[in-house]
């Protein structure tokens, strides 16, 4: 286990535990059954077949005039399959129970249009994954800001998490929709199940993966080669996840990895100085330490 600091490190400072990771269930629904798949300076790193895994956003923004969902437009095309079943759906039912899908959601009765959002998937304006999802970490990467290098990092090499559509680039337009990691839907089950295996075959493509990823997301694919990234926040020595501090930085770290480039667990560990106090490597686990409040540094 390696540590690089940019501030003194608080005395007594410990690693915590690994994140547990829950193990999906062994009994598949019909649709589990119909759809699940066979079998910093100084330096500008290649970005071929590396993927920055960002989280999604709970909240999206909606499409004004956008054209409707195109399946054969989105990156990742083996994900199509499941894509158009899990879409299929979750249209259905919430056109058909959308008091249970409410409940599944867990939506009140003032969010209750974000879930009917979900009837009109096929039919609604879309608009691009880069501005689909809103919020800390998505204010933090700030990608229409981006230009030049640090813009063609970003096509390249950032991918959203999505529950609904799997993996989705930058540029892939789909329509707001809501739907979360841990979510089992009614008549269909978890998303785990469905999800797992299509995703890790496409994930292991790919030669270099940073997992900003936390909570339910984590648990749709594994990424065992991948470099694993959590935030922490210490305080005398007791590191906690605190949800803002977790954003805030993933958000930050994801813009740096565009700005500068990383290809391997020690560059990742590079940048990241540039966004927390401290950086702890662990195998192809790194733990970004705060001392503070995520948002005063």
């Amino acid at each position: 286990m390696r540590e690089n600091q940019r501030a003194r490190r608080p005395e007594g400072s410990t690693k915590t535990g690994p994140v547990a990771v829950a193990s999906e269930s062994s009994t598949l629904s019909p649709f589990h059954r119909r759809y699940r798949p066979a079998a910093l300076q100084g330096y500008t790193p290649s970005l071929t077949a590396v993927l920055v895994l960002l989280p999604p956003s709970e909240r999206k923004a909606v499409g004004v005039d956008g054209p409707v969902l195109n399946f054969a437009e989105l990156a990742f095309p083996a994900l199509n399959r499941t894509r158009r079943g899990l879409v299929r759906e979750l249209v259905q039912l919430a056109k058909r129970e959308p008091a249970a899908l409410q409940k599944a959601l867990g939506l009140s009765n003032r969010q209750r249009h974000e879930g009917d959002r979900n009837a009109l998937l096929l039919r609604a304006p879309t608009l691009p994954a880069s501005e689909l999802y809103t919020g800390i970490v998505y204010d933090n990467l700030s990608y229409s800001t981006l230009t030049g290098a640090g813009l063609a990092r970003a096509q390249e090499s950032l991918v959203v998490a999505s529950s609904l559509f799997g993996l989705l680039r930058p540029e892939d337009r789909v329509p707001s929709y809501r739907l979360s990691g841990g979510t089992t839907l009614p008549g269909v089950g978890g998303l785990a199940p469905i999800w797992r295996l299509v995703l890790e075959k496409e994930l292991a493509k790919q030669d270099f993966v940073v997992d900003l990823r936390s909570g339910a997301y984590v648990n749709l694919a594994r990424v065992p080669g991948g470099v694993q990234v959590r935030v922490l926040r210490d305080e005398g020595g007791i590191r906690t996840v605190v949800s803002h501090d977790n954003k805030w930085t993933k958000g930050k770290l994801a813009r740096a990895l565009c700005l500068h480039g990383a290809s391997s667990v020690d560059e990742v560990a590079q940048v990241a100085r540039e966004v927390c106090d401290a950086v702890v490597v662990d195998g192809n686990r790194i733990d970004l330490l705060l001392y503070g409040l995520a948002s005063a540094r």
